[in-house]
């Protein structure tokens, strides 16, 4: 087995065991696998962080931009109402969850947690359980694994030439995985934490004499919804939807001031992911296994400690899988563990506690359990049907 491979693993195996330290141990895994390769007189080591240069921008961009986008929708007063629209016992967190999953159809996964993770920690009163926590992230990736709007994955595979209509096969897998996900986080969370009745008392969305939403909130809830459309359209347009959204920051900063404390608190979880992931682009690896339902079984677990855009990157560029099961095992794989997706990543900034890794496998057992059921209800419905298009699009 390659060197590389080795200190991978060893960094990940830190990141597990000695969470509180994930920063150091993250660049100290990195800055080794650099060394080696430049020990090894791999001179490509440049080129390959200059290839890169756009998806480690994209990931940091989204990260601090998403944290203002949720310190915008905090303070704008919505998530203190959502007791109001919720149900009362366990099925509130259930319908959240939905919600959940829902907006990360058409947003990104990130924003889609970090907007959830906001609600929930209103409506629980601020005791969120790391399993609920998890089924926050799965619910948003769930969601994203269908849509080619969702999820950086799926956005690969659309601007490679897979239909849109073949990705949304991968809802069927997310619909089981939710239920699972949704009814046994729900109640566990209940037991944790039931959800409030009612809104706290004199909690209201401020409101002018003449009845109409106060400038201030109407406002703030404008500069949250423009920074989802900035990322959605940056998407959309020119596959860089951080971009869009730090657009639509700055253009919200002409209404309110921008909460630059928020973008401050995300850099350690930004640069954690980003060293995640140059560490796991670095593996030398050429090719995936032969393409096979059994290969993308395996490739969800993989995800789950392995960046899964190298991963779609090679499936994309060997050919031959069947992008639905694809776009489920890679989307949704990486929410077995807090830092196999951004969206985990992206939420553990507001609960450190979920950065447990033991507390996330033991609290989230569902998670994997609704990754099998859902893989293999899609399996049973549809079949294999594999593609021989290449990441030229032919």
């Amino acid at each position: 087995m390659p060197l590389e491979f080795f200190l991978f693993a060893l960094t990940l195996l830190g990141v597990a065991v000695l969470h509180r330290h994930n920063l150091p141990i993250a660049l100290a895994g990195l800055a080794a696998i650099c060394t080696y390769k430049w020990l090894a007189q791999d001179y490509a080591l440049a080129v390959h962080f200059l290839h890169e240069w756009k998806l480690v921008l994209n990931l940091l961009g989204l990260l601090l931009g998403f944290a203002i986008l949720a310190k915008h929708f905090e303070d704008s007063g919505v998530p203190d109402l959502m007791p109001r629209i919720l149900p009362d016992d366990w099925k509130g967190g259930f319908v959240l969850l939905m919600l959940v999953a829902l907006m990360s159809t058409f947003l990104d996964n990130i924003a889609a947690a970090i907007l959830g993770g906001v609600v929930a920690r209103k409506v629980f009163n601020g005791r969120v359980s790391v399993g609920y926590l998890a089924a926050i992230v799965a619910a948003s990736n769930a969601g994203g694994a269908g849509s080619v709007v969702g999820d950086t994955t799926t956005t690969m595979m659309w601007i490679a030439g897979v239909p849109a209509q073949h990705v949304a096969d991968a809802f069927i897998a997310s619909s089981v995985a939710l239920l699972v996900v949704g009814v046994f986080a729900s109640r566990a969370q209940h037991r944790h934490q039931p959800i409030q009745a009612d809104p706290h008392s004199g909690v209201h969305v401020d409101v002018e004499e003449l009845g109409i939403l106060s400038v201030v909130v109407l406002t703030r809830v404008l500069v949250a919804g423009l920074i989802i459309g900035g990322a959605v359209a940056g998407n959309v347009l020119v596959d860089f939807p951080a971009l869009g959204a730090w657009i639509a920051v700055l253009i919200g900063g002409l209404f309110h001031p921008i909460p630059w404390a928020e973008a401050k608190n995300a850099w350690k979880g930004a640069l954690f992911l980003i060293a995640l992931v140059l560490a796991a682009s670095l593996m030398p690896v050429a090719a995936l296994p032969l393409p096979g339902w059994h290969t993308t079984l395996g490739l969800g677990f993989v995800s789950a400690a392995f960046d899964n855009i190298p991963l779609t990157a090679l499936a994309l560029k060997q050919g031959g899988y069947d992008w639905g099961m694809l776009a489920f095992a890679v989307g949704y794989g990486g929410s077995m563990i807090w830092f196999g997706s951004s969206a985990g990543v992206a939420i553990c900034n507001g609960f450190p506690e979920a950065k447990n890794t033991w507390q996330w496998l033991r609290q989230g057992w569902f998670v994997p359990v609704g990754y099998v059921l859902g893989f293999f209800v899609l399996l049973a419905l549809l079949g294999w049907h594999p593609d021989a298009l290449q990441a030229t699009g032919s």
